[in-house]
C-alpha cells in the first residue's frame, strides 16, 4: 500500500505542471514590482501618493498573497523616452514581475518592446495613445482608458451641437498624433471633419512665439471650434496667448481632452488663470461614485491636508497596484513560480559595458498576463474588467464646463449610450438607446457668456475672396446675363443671391467668374462638379436641384419652384355632332353601361321571387331589365321595388346616377360652350409611347433625365439653345425637321409662352425641384444662405424680385395647361366600387337566404323525378326554388283586417250609388 502511495506521487509530480503543485512551496515573502512615471508632473504627483498607498493597503489586507508582500520600486522617466527605456532596463536587471506605467504614450512605445521581449507585463494608467495595441505589444495592458473612446467623446459632442469643422491643436508625439488621427475618424464618420491640424512642440520649454504664429493662423481661418490636445505647460500658454488675441470671447468653442481636468482636480489654479478659460469643454474619465471612493477621498484629503486634489489617473494608478496584486495572487494559487532564465540572443549580441546579460526571461510571465487580463474586481474607478480586445469594459467620460473659478458637469459620454445628463451606471440597466432624441447634455456657459450655442464658424478674414461660378448663358437673360464691359452679372438669380447676402450676420466677399464659352448654354452638372475640384466655392444661377447633384454638393433651400414640363403646339377645336360623347372617356363609356345592365340585372335577382313586374316570359323580363336599368339613368323607372336589399341597392345606384348626371352636363356645357384646345401629345406618357423628336435646352439637366430615368432614346433628343429656337422646332413638326414638343423647366417654358401665344404646356409637370445656390459639402454658407432665403420669403422681398424680372404678358395669363377635359374612371372608380360592393353584399345576403330555405324545404315538395341526393338534383331544386314564386304567409289578424276593409268599399260603394239615385 506504501508503495502504491509513492508510485502516485511521483506520477502525478512527473504529469501535473509545476504551478499546480501547493502554493505553501512556491509563495515568497515577497515580490518585487516596478513603477516608471514622471515624478513632478501632474498626474506623477497625485499617482506616486495613490501607489504608495494601493501597497500599503494591500500588504495590510490579509486575504490577499497570503502573507507576501509588495514591494514597491518607483523610477523617475522624467518625460523622456530615452530615459524611460533605461529605467525599464534597469528593472529588468532585477527580479521584478511586473511593472506598473509608464505614463508617457511615447514612452510606452519603447518599453512595450523590452517588456514583450522579456515577458514582463507592463500595466499603464495614464498612456492612452489608440495605437498602443495589444496586437503588437501583448505584454502592455492599459489600465485606463484610450484615446480613441476620449475622441468619440469629442466627436459626438461635435455632433450634438450640428458642428460640421473643428480645428485640431496637438503635442507633436505619439500621444498628440494619435490621438487627433482617432479624432479624425471619428469626425468622418458623422459627417464632420477637422479643416486645420496644428501641432506644437512636445518640450518642456514652450515657445509663446511659436504658439502667437500658430493661432494667428487659425484667427484666419473659418471654423471656431478648436479641439485642444496637448499636455499642461502647452495648453496653458495656448490659452494664455489666444486671450490676448481675443479667441477666448463669444462665437469660439474650445474642447479640453482629460489634460485639463487632471490639472483642475488636482491643483487650485488661480483666478487669472480660470479666466482665460472661462466657457471651456473639459472631458475627464468617469469613475462611479462609491462609498469606498467617498471613504478614500476623506483619507486624501488628510493625507495631502489639501494641498494636492485626487485626479482620475491617480484612481487608476491605485487600482493597478490592486489588479497586479490580485493576479500575483491568483498566480501563486495556481502553482506559478518566481523564475528567470537567460535569453539566448541578448547574450549573442556584442555587449560591451552594457551589462546586458544580467537581463532575463520571466519565465511565468505568460501565466501571470493571463490572470491580469481576467481579473475581474471593482476598484475606486468601478469595474476593472477586460474585455475581448483587452480594453476595460464600459468606458465612460464626463463632459465638464469650466465656469468662474470652478467647474460644472453638463452631462456624461459612455460608449453604451452617447451623451446623457444621468451618469452612465444608471443607465447600464436599460436597454442602449442611441438615437439622436435620446442625446442631452445640460445647458453650457460659452465663451463670452453667452448661453447661446455659437455658429462655430465665420467667414475667413484673410482676404480671399469667394469664387463664384455663375452660368454664361446665350437665352433667358431674365435669369442671369453678364453686364457688359464689367465682370458683373444681373438677372432673376443674381438679385436673389445679393439680396440674400445683405442678410448674412457676416461680410462675405466674393466675385463672380463667369462659366462657359459664350457660344451655347453650358452644362451645368459640369458648372457643379467644378466646386467639388475646389474651383468654385460656389455656383449661383437657375442651377436645379437634381439627386445626381446633391450627392457631391450641398443646396440651399430653393429660391424657385421649378420642374419639367412638356410644351406642344396646339389647336382650337370646335364642337361636332358627335360633341355629346366628348365628355366621357371611352373607357368611362364602357364601365358606366356595363354597370347600368349590372343593376338590372342585380335588381331582377332580388326582386324576382316577390314581384309580379319582375316576372312573366323570358323576353319580357329582359325587356324589363333593359328598361330598368336604362329608365334609372332619368329617374324614370316605373317598376316598384318590394326586397329591402332591392330598395337599398337602387338607392345608392341612383346615387351614383345623379354624380355622374352632374358631372356629364357641367363637362357637356364646357365643351359647347367654351372655346377648346387640343394638342396630339397629352403629356410625359404619350410622348414617350411615340417614337416623335423631343427638343431640349442645351445644359439642361432634361437630356439626362429623358435619357437615363425615362428611357427615352438619345437619338429623339434634339438639343436647342434659345425661345426662337424652340419655336421654329415646334412650328415645323416632325414632319419638316422639327420636333413634337420640348421637354424643359417651368421657369424657362413660362418666360418662353409669355411671348408664344401658339403653344401651350401639356400634361401635368412630371418633375418636382426647384433651383438653389450650391456650395461644397458641409459648408456653413448653405445653411445660413437657406436661412437667409427663407427670411426673404417670409417678407416679400423675393416675389418682388420675381415680379421685376418675370413679370408675364398678357399672353401667358392665359396659358392654362393642356390636359384632357374628359371625365376619366380614375375620378369615379370610389363611387363604382361603393356600388359594386353594396350589389354584392345584397346578393350574398340573398343567396344565403335561399340556401336557407333550400335546406328547410321538405324533397317530397319537388317532382318525384329530381333526384335530391344527386348535385344536379339539389341545383334543379336551387333553381326551381329562384324562379318560383313566393307565397307570403298572412296572418289571421290580417285576414280580419283584410276582409273588414273590403267590407267597409263594399259600403261606401252601395252609399255612393244610393245618393246618384236620390240625386237623379
Amino acid at each position: 500500500m506504501n508503495l502504491f502511495r509513492v508510485v502516485s506521487w511521483v506520477f502525478l509530480f512527473i504529469t501535473v505542471p509545476p504551478y499546480v503543485v501547493s502554493d505553501n512551496v512556491s509563495r515568497p515573502d515577497f515580490v518585487h514590482i516596478g513603477a516608471i512615471f514622471t515624478f513632478d508632473s501632474t498626474i506623477g504627483k497625485v499617482a506616486k501618493i495613490a501607489m504608495e498607498e494601493a501597497v500599503k493597503d494591500v500588504n495590510a489586507n490579509d486575504s490577499i498573497l497570503n502573507g507576501t508582500k509588495l514591494v514597491l520600486t518607483m523610477q523617475n522617466s522624467n518625460c523622456s523616452g530615452f530615459v524611460g527605456m533605461v529605467q525599464a532596463l534597469r528593472f529588468m536587471e532585477t527580479d521584478v514581475i511586473g511593472i506598473i506605467g509608464p505614463q508617457s504614450s511615447v514612452v510606452a512605445h519603447i518599453i512595450s518592446h523590452v517588456a514583450n521581449e522579456l515577458q514582463v507585463p507592463l500595466l499603464s494608467f495614464a498612456a492612452t495613445d489608440p495605437t498602443l495595441s495589444s496586437l503588437q505589444f501583448p505584454f502592455f495592458v492599459r489600465t485606463t482608458m484610450d484615446d480613441s473612446y476620449q475622441m468619440t467623446a469629442v466627436a459626438e459632442i461635435v455632433d450634438y451641437y450640428g458642428w460640421k469643422e473643428v480645428i485640431a491643436i496637438f503635442v507633436d508625439e505619439d500621444y498628440g498624433r494619435n490621438g487627433v488621427s482617432a479624432l479624425d475618424d471619428q469626425l468622418a464618420a458623422r459627417r464632420c471633419r477637422i479643416s486645420y491640424k496644428a501641432g506644437i512642440s512636445s518640450g518642456p520649454g514652450v515657445d509663446r512665439g511659436e504658439i502667437m504664429d500658430l493661432l494667428v493662423k487659425v484667427a484666419l481661418m473659418q471654423s471656431r471650434i478648436i479641439v485642444l490636445h496637448v499636455n499642461p505647460d502647452s495648453g496653458f500658454m495656448v490659452f494664455r496667448v489666444a486671450q490676448y488675441l481675443g479667441m477666448t470671447g463669444e462665437g469660439y468653442v474650445w474642447i479640453a481632452t482629460d489634460w485639463l481636468s487632471s490639472v483642475l482636480d488636482s491643483t487650485s489654479l488661480p483666478s487669472e488663470t480660470m479666466d482665460v478659460m472661462q466657457g471651456v469643454l473639459v472631458l475627464r474619465q468617469h469613475t462611479p461614485d462609491s462609498n469606498r471612493k467617498r471613504t478614500f477621498l476623506s483619507r486624501w484629503n488628510k493625507l495631502t491636508s489639501g494641498s494636492l486634489g485626487l485626479h482620475s489617473y491617480g484612481l487608476y494608478a491605485y487600482d493597478s497596484v490592486w489588479l497586479l496584486a490580485y493576479a500575483i495572487d491568483a498566480f501563486f494559487n495556481q502553482g506559478g513560480i518566481i523564475s528567470f532564465s537567460n535569453d539566448s540572443r541578448i547574450h549573442d549580441v556584442e555587449r560591451g559595458n552594457l551589462n546586458l546579460e544580467a537581463m532575463s526571461i520571466f519565465d511565468n510571465g505568460t501565466l501571470l498576463l493571463k490572470n491580469i487580463l481576467q481579473s475581474n474586481f471593482v476598484g475606486l474607478t468601478g469595474p476593472m474588467k477586460f474585455n475581448s480586445e483587452k480594453s476595460l469594459v464600459s468606458p465612460a467620460y464626463d463632459v465638464i464646463n469650466v465656469v468662474g473659478t470652478g467647474i460644472r458637469i453638463v452631462g456624461y459620454w459612455s460608449n453604451y449610450s452617447g451623451l446623457s445628463i444621468v451618469p452612465p451606471e444608471t443607465l447600464y440597466a436599460k436597454p442602449p438607446n442611441r438615437s439622436s432624441s435620446n442625446q442631452q447634455l445640460h445647458s453650457v456657459i460659452w465663451p463670452g457668456e453667452t448661453l447661446s450655442k455659437p455658429r462655430g464658424w465665420v467667414f475667413p478674414n484673410n482676404g480671399k475672396q469667394l469664387r463664384i461660378g455663375v452660368p454664361l448663358r446665350i437665352s433667358y437673360h431674365e435669369f442671369v446675363s453678364p453686364v457688359q464691359g464689367t465682370d458683373m452679372f444681373k438677372g432673376f438669380c443674381i438679385d436673389v443671391f445679393t439680396a440674400a447676402v445683405s442678410l448674412l450676420p457676416y461680410a462675405v466677399p466674393y466675385h463672380f467668374v463667369p462659366f462657359g464659352n459664350g457660344h451655347e448654354n453650358p452644362s451645368y452638372t459640369e458648372l457643379v462638379n467644378l466646386i467639388t475640384t475646389g474651383y468654385f466655392d460656389g455656383a449661383v444661377g437657375d442651377i436645379a436641384i437634381v439627386t445626381n447633384r446633391t450627392k457631391i454638393v450641398d443646396f440651399t433651400q430653393p429660391y424657385a419652384a421649378s420642374g419639367l414640363v412638356v410644351v406642344a403646339p396646339f389647336k382650337k377645336t370646335k364642337s361636332g355632332g358627335w360633341s355629346f360623347l366628348r365628355p366621357f372617356t371611352p373607357l368611362m363609356w364602357i364601365v358606366t353601361t356595363s354597370f347600368f345592365f349590372f343593376i338590372g340585372i342585380v335588381v331582377w335577382i332580388l326582386e324576382h321571387r316577390i314581384n309580379d313586374e319582375f316576372r312573366g316570359p323570358p323576353k319580357q323580363q329582359i325587356i324589363t331589365i333593359l328598361w330598368f336599368s336604362l329608365s334609372t339613368l332619368f329617374f324614370a323607372h316605373r317598376e316598384n321595388t318590394m326586397s329591402t336589399l332591392g330598395r337599398l341597392v337602387v338607392i345608392i345606384w341612383l346615387f351614383v346616377v345623379l354624380i355622374i348626371n352632374s358631372s356629364y352636363t357641367a363637362s357637356l356645357t364646357s365643351i359647347l360652350t367654351v372655346q377648346q384646345l387640343s394638342s396630339p401629345i397629352n403629356g410625359i406618357d404619350s410622348l414617350k409611347s411615340s417614337d416623335e423628336p423631343i427638343g431640349y435646352q442645351v445644359g439642361s439637366f432634361a437630356e439626362r433625365y429623358l435619357t437615363e430615368d425615362i428611357g427615352i432614346s438619345k437619338s429623339r433628343l434634339v438639343a436647342l439653345g434659345s425661345p426662337e429656337a424652340y419655336a421654329t422646332a415646334l412650328q415645323r413638326g416632325p414632319e419638316k425637321g422639327g420636333v413634337a414638343a420640348i421637354v424643359d423647366e417651368r421657369p424657362y417654358v413660362e418666360s418662353f409662352l409669355s411671348t408664344q401665344c401658339t403653344f401651350r404646356i401639356v400634361g401635368q409637370e412630371f418633375t418636382r425641384s426647384g433651383w438653389g445656390f450650391a456650395f461644397p459639402r458641409d459648408s456653413p454658407l448653405a445653411v445660413d444662405f437657406s436661412t437667409a432665403i427663407l427670411q426673404l420669403s417670409e417678407n416679400g422681398e423675393l416675389q418682388r424680385i420675381h415680379d421685376k424680372w418675370l413679370v408675364r404678358s398678357a399672353c401667358s395669363l392665359d396659358t392654362a395647361e393642356i390636359d384632357s377635359d374628359r371625365l376619366r374612371f380614375k375620378s369615379f372608380w370610389g363611387l363604382f366600387l361603393i356600388c359594386g360592393i353594396a350589389c354584392i353584399i345584397a346578393l350574398s345576403i340573398y343567396f344565403l337566404q335561399i340556401v336557407l330555405k333550400l335546406r328547410h324545404s321538405s324533397p317530397t315538395d319537388q317532382p318525384a323525378s329530381s333526384n335530391v341526393s344527386s348535385v344536379s338534383g339539389r341545383f334543379q331544386r336551387f333553381l326551381s326554388l329562384m324562379d318560383g314564386k313566393e307565397e307570403r304567409s298572412i296572418s289571421n289578424g290580417s285576414r280580419k283586417r283584410s276582409q273588414r276593409s273590403l267590407e267597409d268599399e263594399v259600403g261606401r260603394q252601395s252609399k255612393r250609388i244610393q245618393f246618384n239615385f236620390n240625386t237623379k
